[in-house]
C-alpha cells in the first residue's frame, strides 16, 4: 500500500512538472547570450599588468587588471542586465580568417582589415548595424560618440556595392606602413623612400611583408617614385583621389612591372617575413624592415629597454593607412537580436575611453576612437609622449619645422641642444582634416617626430601622402596572387634559352641511351 501511495505521488510531481515547467523562469545558463568573437593575435588588452604599470592620469588611474574580454562580461551584465559569455578566438592573417570563414567556422563578431572588410561586404557576408548603434543620445554608445572624425569621415565616404563602410563597419585600430631603421647605419633620407628596397648599400640587411597585398603597395610606390614626388601630381586639385588610383593599379603593364621589380629586389633583402622582423631589428641582424606602424611603436619600445635606438620613417612617395575594424557575420549573427546587442555593446565597451587606452598601451596600435568630450586619451598621448614640464618651461621651444628632417637646432656654439622640442598638433584626428586648436597640440621632444609618436599618430603632412589599399575583385585577385607565387617561388618564365637548350639536350640524350640499351638487351636475349 505505500509502494501504490508513493508511485502516485511521483506520477503526480512528474505530470505537475510537465504542465507548469513552461511557466518557470529560465535557468541562467539558458539566458546567457554566447558571443563567438575572432581578433587578431595579440590585438587587445589582457590584462595582468604589473604594480609599476599603473597609468596615472590627473582625471585617474587605468590599470588592466583583468582582461577586456572578462571586463566586457561583467559590464554588459551591469548594464544591460543579462550575462554574456564570450568565445575568444584568434587569426594570423586576413586570408587565414577568409579560409577559416570559407570552411565553415562560424563567429558572431570578427576584426579584418579594410580591403577584406570591403570583400566581405561585397560578397554580402556582413549583418549591417543597427540604428540604435548610430543613436549619439545613448550613453553606452560609445563608439559613435568618441570615433575620431577624421577616420568617421573615411569610413563614410568609402563604399562597396553602393553601401558606406560605416554602415557596416566600426573603426578599432588604424596606422600607416613605413620602415624601422637603425639611424646609425642606414640615413633617413635612404629611409625615406620605398626605393630603400632595391638599395645596395643594404645588401640582405632589409626585411619586406610577407604578404601580397602590403609588398605590391610598396613595390607600386617604388616603380612611380618619380611621378608620385613630382609637382604637377602632388600640387593637383584630385590629388588624394589620384593616389589611390595609381597606389592600386593593377593594369596588366603595371603587374609585369611589379612582378619583375621583386624578382630583383628578392636578391637585394635579407628576407620576406610576417612577425620575425620586430626580433630581427631589435638583435640587430637587420638594419632596416617594413613595418605596420603599431608594430614600429613596439619594436622601438623593446629596443630603447636594451639601450639600442630605432627610427621610423614613411616614404616620401605615399603611405598605406590601413585600418582594423569590427564586423557582425550575417552566419552567426542570424538575425538573433540578443546576438546583435552583445555584438555591438562589445564594440561600444572597447570604444570606451579607458578601454582604448589600455589596449594603446598593451599592443602598441592607435585606437580609431578620439573620445569625443572626453579628454582622457589625449591626456593619455601627453601623459606618454609629453615632455617633461621643466624641460618645456625652462628651455626654449622650438616651432615644429615645415622640414621634418631638420628638428635638432643648433646653439650659438654649434653644439646640438640635448632636450629641444617641437609643437606637435593633432588636430585633424580629434576634430577633422584642416580643423585646428592649440587644444590638440603636444610639447614633445624632437626626436619624437622620427620615433614612437610619428608612428602612432602620423603628422597631418604624412596623412596627406596616405592611402588605402582597395578590394581588389575575384579577377583582379586572382591576377596579382598569380603574380605573388610567382615572386616567392620558382617562376618558369625566368628560366633563360640557353638553359630551356642544355636541359633538352640532356633529356633528348637520355631517351636514346635509354632505347639503345633497350635494344641491346633484347638482342642479348633473342
Amino acid at each position: 500500500m505505500k509502494k501504490l501511495r508513493f508511485a502516485s505521488a511521483v506520477l503526480l510531481a512528474v505530470l505537475l512538472t510537465a504542465v507548469f515547467c513552461p511557466f518557470f523562469p529560465a535557468s541562467a545558463d539558458e539566458e546567457t547570450v554566447t558571443l563567438r568573437i575572432c581578433n587578431w593575435e595579440e590585438y587587445i588588452d589582457l590584462g595582468g599588468w604589473e604594480d609599476d604599470e599603473v597609468i596615472d592620469l590627473e582625471s585617474g588611474d587605468i590599470f588592466g587588471e583583468n582582461s577586456l574580454v572578462e571586463d566586457f562580461e561583467i559590464w554588459y551584465e551591469e548594464n544591460y542586465g543579462k550575462k554574456v559569455k564570450v568565445e575568444y578566438s584568434t587569426f594570423g592573417t586576413n586570408e587565414d580568417l577568409y579560409n577559416m570563414l570559407t570552411i565553415g567556422d562560424v563567429y558572431d563578431l570578427v576584426c579584418p582589415s579594410e580591403y577584406m572588410i570591403m570583400k566581405l561586404m561585397a560578397e554580402d557576408m556582413v549583418q549591417p548595424l543597427s540604428e540604435a548603434f548610430f543613436d549619439e543620445e545613448d550613453e553606452n554608445n560609445y563608439y559613435i560618440r568618441g570615433v575620431s572624425p577624421y577616420i568617421r569621415s573615411i569610413f563614410e565616404n568609402h563604399e562597396i556595392n553602393g553601401v558606406s563602410w560605416d554602415k557596416c563597419a566600426a573603426g578599432y585600430m588604424w596606422g600607416i606602413t613605413g620602415f624601422v631603421y637603425n639611424p646609425e647605419v642606414v640615413s633617413e633620407e635612404d629611409a625615406s623612400t620605398w626605393q630603400l628596397m632595391q638599395n645596395s648599400d643594404y645588401k640582405r640587411q632589409i626585411t619586406m611583408k610577407d604578404n601580397v597585398r602590403d609588398t605590391y603597395f610598396a613595390a607600386v610606390g617604388a616603380l612611380k617614385s618619380d611621378l608620385l614626388t613630382s609637382e604637377e601630381f602632388t600640387g593637383a586639385d584630385d590629388y588624394a583621389l589620384r593616389l589611390q588610383d595609381e597606389m592600386n593599379d593593377v593594369t596588366e603593364e603595371t603587374v609585369a612591372r611589379v612582378q619583375d621589380y621583386l624578382q630583383d629586389t628578392k636578391d637585394n633583402l635579407y628576407s620576406f617575413e610576417t612577425d620575425s622582423g620586430k626580433a630581427d631589428m631589435i638583435t640587430g641582424k637587420v638594419v632596416a624592415n617594413y613595418q605596420w606602424s603599431g608594430d614600429a611603436v613596439y619594436t622601438m619600445d623593446q629596443a630603447e629597454e636594451d639601450d639600442y635606438t630605432l627610427n621610423f620613417a614613411v616614404p616620401k612617395e605615399s603611405t598605406n593607412i590601413y585600418f582594423d575594424g569590427w564586423i557582425m557575420l550575417k552566419a552567426g549573427i542570424a538575425q538573433d537580436p540578443a546576438k546583435q546587442q552583445a555584438a555591438e555593446a562589445f564594440i561600444n565597451f572597447i570604444s570606451m575611453p579607458e578601454s582604448v587606452i589600455r589596449n594603446m598601451y598593451y599592443i602598441g596600435y592607435t585606437s580609431a576612437i578620439s573620445g569625443g568630450e572626453d579628454e582622457r586619451i589625449f591626456e593619455y598621448l601627453d601623459w606618454n609622449y609629453g615632455a617633461e614640464e621643466d624641460v618645456a618651461e625652462d628651455e626654449e621651444e622650438v616651432e615644429e619645422p615645415d622640414n621634418e628632417e631638420d628638428v635638432v637646432e643648433e646653439n650659438e656654439e654649434g653644439a646640438e641642444e640635448e632636450e629641444a622640442t617641437v609643437e606637435y598638433d593633432l588636430s585633424y584626428f580629434f576634430l577633422g582634416m584642416g580643423e585646428h586648436s592649440e587644444d590638440y597640440v603636444l610639447t614633445v621632444p624632437a626626436e619624437q617626430l622620427n620615433r614612437q609618436l610619428s608612428a602612432q599618430y602620423p603628422s597631418e603632412e604624412v596623412i596627406r601622402r596616405a592611402s588605402i589599399m582597395v578590394y581588389f575583385d575575384a579577377d583582379q585577385s586572382e591576377i596579382i596572387n598569380r603574380m605573388w607565387i610567382r615572386v616567392r617561388c620558382f617562376n618558369i618564365l625566368d628560366v633563360p634559352i640557353w638553359l630551356w637548350i642544355t636541359l633538352g639536350v640532356l633529356i633528348a640524350g637520355g631517351v636514346v641511351f635509354y632505347f639503345r640499351r633497350k635494344a641491346a638487351k633484347e638482342k642479348m636475349y633473342s
